[in-house]
């Protein structure tokens, strides 16, 4: 298998996990040793380092993630909840069981 599908494969498995992956995840999904995989990942770290994405090693496992300097662009669109909306009559009774704890 060609090193760009083996790239592909990685970032692939690592985008779609969205969790870290083992080392040993990927040998045994590329099929192949080790150190390949390690020189893979080092390939494609130097490949990311003009993107928003990176690849972080961590003991023997990886992970896709974003880049620590753009937090300040990603938090404000990420942290769009919904902050739950109670009716008054919710309210009113979050109140009365607030006063009185007793009430069942």
């Amino acid at each position: 298998m060609e090193i760009q599908k083996q790239k592909e494969i990685i970032e692939a498995i690592l985008f779609s996990a969205g969790r870290v992956v083992t080392q040993e995840e990927l040998v045994l999904a590329l099929e192949i040793d080790k150190k390949q995989v390690e020189e893979l990942v080092k390939n494609m770290q130097k490949d990311f380092a003009n993107r928003g994405i990176e690849i972080i090693k961590m003991e023997d496992s990886y992970q896709l993630c974003s880049k620590k300097e753009l937090h300040s662009y990603i938090y404000p669109v990420l942290d769009k909840r919904n902050k739950p909306s109670l009716s008054n009559a919710a309210l009113e009774t979050l109140a009365i069981v607030a006063y009185n704890p007793q009430i069942t």
